[in-house]
């Protein structure tokens, strides 16, 4: 499909979608939170911090509602930037695609049925360790658990997430595990160098190389639990890690204990790909052989300028949004254009409520 782009192992990529196209899909929504996200300046959600705790719940709400309900509206810039869970809630409902929320650490529970993982909110990297060790390694186990129950259920597996300054936690992660990168921010102007100095800062405290102690000390609740979920879900079902820089540490972090990287992409935006200042590609060749999958969305030629702004920089994925595009054109043949038409429909009720 010229929609789907294929970057990294294209061979493995066609493969992939050759298994899952017209089958079963089940989208498997983990929303966190991590203190990190306060630090002023380094999240778009920063402009409103009152509202940070509730981002994740609210596009959980969201999703299955088509409303929120621990905030008044959906979570939206005060000019019309609007959060990916419209992307995703387009296309989720395109394609009939059922959703189960997995609470792993949100400040806020959203008032809807969730898998509770029992987990606290991630602590301010750049001030003290993140994590408990005891929490991480429960977070792994207990996402093997839920891994092992929705991969049997489905022929595909999405995983999406929804963590306020989850890019700089995996930052932390990435390069604690000795890896490259430079992540993407959901906003054009990435803060690169407060990213940087906040994860240099945090790396400081660990004293070994234990992937347990990276993701104790700068990670965030989100990163090992999906990496549960990836590790058994993956051995009895295909699945698409939907997200950009946040599931690249997801990857680092299952690699380094012992994933095999059967059944597995990512999915995401070609926002992520076209942002300048972060490096996804080169990011998960330095992890692994699997592919990117790429939905070559065209918000650029919507007509609402909220939408467009994606394509300008802002914002650009989160909330499965890339990965449940594919799954969508995969499942129900349906093209770019036929979901921008969606979306901006969908944009047009929830601004005119």
């Amino acid at each position: 499909m010229t929609d789907i782009e294929i970057l990294g192992n294209k061979d493995k990529g066609e493969e992939f979608i050759k298994k899952i196209k017209n089958k079963k899909f089940l989208f498997s929504f983990v929303i966190s939170y991590t203190e990190t996200c306060e630090i002023p300046g380094i999240t778009v959600a920063g402009a409103n911090p009152d509202l940070l705790k509730f981002t994740a719940a609210a596009d959980a709400e969201f999703i299955h509602y088509g409303y929120c309900k621990s905030i008044k509206s959906i979570p939206m810039t005060p000019d019309g930037k609007p959060t990916p869970a419209l992307l995703t809630k387009v296309a989720l409902e395109a394609a009939s695609i059922p959703t189960f929320v997995v609470n792993a650490g949100s400040k806020v529970t959203p008032q809807l049925p969730t898998i509770e993982l029992d987990l606290k909110p991630g602590k301010n990297i750049a001030q003290e360790t993140a994590l408990d060790q005891d929490l991480v390694r429960k977070a792994v186990e207990y996402g093997r658990i839920v891994g092992r129950s929705l991969g049997s259920s489905t022929d595909c597996l999405i995983i999406g997430e929804s963590i306020p300054g989850g890019t700089t936690t995996a930052l932390g992660i990435l390069t604690g595990l000795g890896i490259q990168s430079s992540v993407s921010s959901s906003m054009p102007k990435n803060p690169t160098s407060l990213k940087n100095e906040t994860v240099r800062t945090a790396l400081k405290r660990i004293q070994t190389r234990d992937p347990f102690d990276i993701v104790s000390e700068v990670g965030d609740p989100m990163i090992p639990s999906v990496a549960g979920i990836l590790s058994t879900a993956s051995e009895s079902t295909n699945v698409i890690l939907a997200g950009g820089t946040q599931m690249a540490a997801v990857l680092a972090f299952a690699k380094s204990t012992g994933f095999n990287e059967k059944n597995t992409v990512i999915g995401t935006t070609s926002y992520i790909i076209d942002d300048e200042t972060a490096n996804l590609v080169d990011t998960v060749k330095q992890i692994s052989n699997i592919p990117i999958l790429v939905a070559k969305l065209k918000l650029a030629d919507s007509k609402i300028a909220g939408l467009r702004s994606y394509a300008e920089g802002f914002v650009k994925e989160g909330v499965g949004a890339g990965g449940t595009s594919i799954a969508c054109m995969l499942k129900t043949g349906i093209d770019t254009e036929r979901l921008l038409s969606l979306t901006e429909k969908e944009y047009g009720r929830i601004t005119s409520r």
